[in-house]
């Protein structure tokens, strides 16, 4: 299964794609979509148009996108929220289900503490994949999405599997 992590961002979308076998993990392809300057509906249009070319070049089985967080700049927050959207849609319309995690969520899956660093998400991603050339912070932060999406789908796999096992000792 091939799993696609969005960080989702205005000027940069990290992206990241890692291929998943059972406990296994292995890195596909990272990077950063750009939407250079002008106006906003033509940026969020070419991060659209990127990420529509990352999910058709990799065809990933799923996807997770990381959750928008507030600040205190309302429109920094909300041009925040438009990108995300883009990230969340262009999946989406691609078939994919895609997962949503709040930071601290992700470092914690990935790290092992909610309040890590972006050099610490860094490390660890290159650990759990090892080789990785990381496309900059965005695209690791955007790997390690796709790890924490990783685990909580095999933790739903084996959830299904103890039940499907204790449905079927109850049936027999």
């Amino acid at each position: 299964m091939r799993v696609l992590g969005i960080d989702p961002g205005l000027v940069n979308m990290g992206w990241g794609v890692i291929h998943v076998d059972g406990s296994r993990l292995s890195h596909v392809a990272n990077g950063v979509c750009k939407s250079g300057k002008g106006d906003l509906a033509v940026r969020l249009l070419a991060l659209h148009d990127q990420l529509e070319a990352v999910i058709a070049q990799y065809a990933p089985d799923a996807a997770a996108v990381e959750q928008t967080f507030v600040n205190s700049n309302g429109a920094a927050t909300l041009k925040l929220g438009q990108a995300r959207g883009v990230a969340m849609l262009v999946p989406a319309r691609a078939g994919l289900t895609v997962g949503e995690y709040a930071p601290n969520a992700i470092k914690k899956a990935v790290v092992g503490v909610g309040h890590a660093d972006k050099a610490q998400i860094a490390h660890m991603v290159k650990l759990q994949l090892p080789g990785v050339d990381l496309n900059g912070p965005d695209a690791a932060d955007a790997l390690a999405i796709a790890i924490c999406h990783s685990h909580h789908l095999q933790s739903a796999r084996a959830t299904a599997r103890v039940a499907k096992a204790t449905h079927a000792g109850i049936m027999a």
